[in-house]
């Protein structure tokens, strides 16, 4: 079994379906292209509570038959061209790394085998089992002693198993799989380091983009209705804004943010930061929805499902 999750950032043209669902606890979301250069369409469906509960359990779709139900409606909303679609995961379900190795087998098969036997020690699920992706982001060189730089996702095999059949029950078939943050990033271009957070389905994943190299790719659970979340939340990114100032010499000036809560708390929740020492960040909002016509989509974020379509067949 193997997670097929394509390059997040500067796939070639048609490596991605056209369309693509998100799986969230509460709802559905589809989006589809409807011809090719043609802006994409969105629709979303409502979950009951409980029907989705992501993690690395076994069990992340108690109620899997309103989850197909949700699927074949939000896609048959959007009318997607091909049968095959990309599914986004909550990141909660998936565990990103970036890894580095001194060599790396110019075979694939061999690579994944080193790979797993790095994973075993990380993750709390057999290896042998699971679903597993990774991607070059720095190729190494022995003469310049420049070491392999890897991104890896994993999630246990029972689990994509069970997210795929909800798809397949559905009617579709997928076509690709991305966690929710690295599908947002997928709709970033820039060739300026950017420190990205991304909050979503009780979890928050910041990272830092530089060029094609990702420096930092950090998943926490995070629940915006817990009392200590905005301490919380303003912990993880004075975190990742030191790193991000340790790594690259400066200080990031900006926070690009997708997520689950309007940009507005976020501003002032970052501006409460009583440390002397924090530097103020401009946030920047992708995703937002601003497509009035699309009243199903309420506030939630678009931003995985844009990235998803950013390069697409």
């Amino acid at each position: 079994m193997s997670l097929r999750i394509p390059i997040p950032r500067g796939t070639a043209p048609g490596a991605r379906p056209a369309a693509a669902v998100e799986l969230a606890p509460g709802a559905v979301l589809a989006a589809a292209t409807p011809s090719p250069g043609a802006p994409p369409v969105f629709a979303a469906e409502p979950l009951p509570p409980g029907a989705i509960v992501p993690g690395l359990s076994d069990t992340n779709l108690p109620g899997a038959p309103a989850v197909s139900a949700a699927i074949r409606a939000a896609l048959a909303a959007v009318s997607p061209r091909p049968r095959a679609v990309t599914v986004i995961l909550p990141d909660s379900a998936v565990r990103v790394f970036v890894l580095d190795f001194d060599t790396l087998p110019s075979r694939p098969e061999d690579a994944m085998a080193v790979l797993r036997f790095r994973l075993r020690k990380s993750v709390p699920f057999d290896v042998e089992q699971a679903g597993i992706s990774y991607q070059v982001l720095v190729e190494g060189s022995t003469r310049q002693e420049t070491p392999w730089k890897i991104l890896a996702a994993v999630l246990p095999g029972p689990v994509l198993a069970e997210y795929e059949s909800a798809v397949r029950a559905a009617g579709y078939e997928p076509g690709a799989v991305l966690p929710a943050s690295l599908a947002a990033l997928a709709g970033l271009s820039s060739e300026e380091a950017l420190l990205v957070a991304h909050l979503h389905a009780g979890s928050l994943t910041t990272t830092i983009l530089s060029g094609t190299d990702i420096l930092l790719h950090r998943t926490m659970d995070l629940d915006p209705e817990h009392p200590d979340f905005p301490a919380e939340f303003q912990r993880a990114i004075a975190v990742a804004s030191a790193f991000f100032e340790d790594k690259l010499r400066a200080p990031a000036r900006s926070l690009i943010y997708s997520g689950s809560l309007p940009v507005a708390e976020i501003e002032a929740i970052l501006a409460g930061d009583d440390d002397p020492n924090s530097q103020p960040l401009s946030i920047v909002q992708i995703g937002a929805n601003a497509l009035g016509a699309v009243s199903s989509l309420g506030n939630r974020s678009v931003a995985a499902l844009t990235g998803a379509l950013a390069e697409t067949r």
